[in-house]
């Protein structure tokens, strides 16, 4: 599990981390420069996972093609509702949902282990959220400077997002 800062000791926006994606390979978040991110902590095994990759395959069919990309991190800190290893994570949301979006390695999201770039995510003014991550599917919503500009909670149905997605989009 990597998520080092790719280019900096204090990182400056998202596009400042590599890490690796479900199969091990690195992947530079600078390649999504331009595109709005959504990026959500996963679990397959959570009461909330079908409702949620429901949610999130219809937004990414809907706006991919106008520079939405959703980038999803499993982890196994809630409940333990991401035991398995990343092939049968892969397997699963492809096989259950179709997702295309990426899905990466499997990380912490909170304490002294946090990935890194969740410690980035997390250091806004967040006010009643804190710092920490409540549960799966907690969203963040990062604008195409690689600036985060929203979060939301894990209840949050990834479809009542669409209207501030559309407006970093300058879609309607």
């Amino acid at each position: 599990m990597s998520t080092e800062p790719s280019n900096s000791k204090d990182p400056k926006s998202v596009y400042d981390f590599t890490l690796k994606d479900g199969m091990g390979n690195d992947v530079d978040l600078a390649t999504y420069k331009g595109k709005v991110l959504l990026i959500v902590n996963v679990a397959s095994k959570c009461g909330m996972t079908n409702s949620n990759y429901v949610g999130l395959n219809q937004l990414y069919d809907k706006y991919k093609l106008k520079g939405l990309e959703i980038l999803a991190f499993p982890s196994n800190q809630f409940g333990e509702e991401e035991p398995g290893t990343n092939d049968q994570i892969l397997d699963f949301v492809c096989t259950h949902f179709k997702s295309e979006f990426p899905i990466f390695d499997k990380i912490e999201v909170n304490g002294d282990n946090s990935a890194p770039l969740y410690k980035f995510l997390k250091s806004g003014k967040w006010g009643i959220f804190g710092d920490d991550i409540q549960w799966n599917f907690a969203k963040f919503l990062v604008d195409k400077d690689g600036q985060v500009v929203d979060r939301y909670y894990p209840t949050t149905s990834p479809l009542s997002l669409e209207r501030d997605i559309c407006k970093l989009l300058g879609v309607e």
